[in-house]
């Protein structure tokens, strides 16, 4: 606070009138030594981030944070088997549609699960007439229960052995009937699992592609969220629902609307920040996963 000290002395001012029968007049003005305190302009309406030493207005609750895709909106190819790649047409920020043929792999392996499957169906079609047969005559007595038994026995093996082909060909998208129908694929056939634009492209031609590693990422950008980070001391003030305004860097200054849909509940034990999820009310073209944003929740 500055203190300001103003002193005027004391000042006497007569006035005589030089006209005869007038009375000399005088007047005295004392202005008496004032203390005047001014405060210093402070706006109150400002605060200081702990962490950031961040200034921002108060009641004004702002983020940083980046676009993100729900898990739903984000599928990474890979197989459970391992093969060549034979051929492929897809190339990076290439839009495909969910069943969309991707590339095609060669393995002898997967011949040999279909293979395994037709040989399966045809004993299981064998076992369970004779299953049928024997017991017909083991109800009429005319074969021994030891023989029914076996025959029923060899049947539910072969059936099982079946079921575990066809359930090993359907995890590659190989239908039992198209099999038994058209013979076996001599290509492994992969399929867009769902609509997006190519990201991540790992494979080539002639590349041998590992069970378990991605030949691709599909990224499907309908409903990006925001990942936001909060500290804990805005805690109060964000519930889901709220609604927020946000930029995004290399967009200059155009707003856009998004609405609070989750809350974390953990805090940073270092920046004492917490994450906060958002949707984009209307999603744009320009929009990339991994952009950042800065929003602030709209006060009503």
């Amino acid at each position: 606070m500055k203190t300001i000290y103003i002193s005027v002395a004391a000042l006497l001012f007569t006035v005589a009138c030089s006209s005869p029968g007038n009375k000399k007049a005088e007047e005295a003005i004392e202005i008496k030594t004032e203390v005047i305190a001014v405060e210093p302009e402070v706006n109150d309406s400002l605060t200081t981030d702990a962490v950031t030493s961040a200034t921002s207005l108060a009641k004004d609750v702002t983020f940083n944070g980046t676009f993100v895709l729900s898990p739903q909106r984000h599928a990474s190819v890979s197989l459970s088997i391992d093969g060549i790649v034979k051929n492929t047409s897809l190339l990076p920020g290439q839009y495909v549609r969910k069943g969309e043929l991707l590339a095609t792999l060669e393995n002898p392996e997967f011949i040999n699960l279909q293979q395994n499957y037709l040989d399966a169906a045809a004993q299981c079609d064998f076992l369970e007439a004779e299953y049928k047969r024997q017991e017909i005559l083991a109800r009429e007595a005319a074969a021994s229960q030891k023989k029914f038994q076996q025959s029923k026995a060899d049947y539910l093996s072969m059936k099982s052995r079946k079921e575990a082909a066809a359930a090993q060909l359907s995890i590659f998208g190989v239908s039992v009937q198209a099999l038994q129908a058209n013979g076996i694929m001599p290509l492994l056939e992969v399929y867009a699992p769902i609509s997006g634009y190519i990201s991540n492209l790992q494979m080539n031609l002639g590349k041998h592609i590992a069970a378990g590693e991605a030949l691709c990422e599909i990224i499907d950008k309908n409903n990006t969220l925001i990942k936001l980070m909060a500290y804990e001391k805005d805690l109060g003030k964000i519930k889901t629902g709220c609604p927020i305004t946000f930029r995004v860097n290399g967009m200059g200054d155009e707003t856009f609307e998004g609405e609070i849909i989750s809350v974390g509940q953990a805090v940073d034990n270092v920046n004492r920040s917490l994450e906060v999820y958002a949707k984009v009310m209307e999603n744009n073209e320009l929009f990339r996963p991994g952009m950042y944003v800065n929003a602030r929740i709209v006060q009503k």
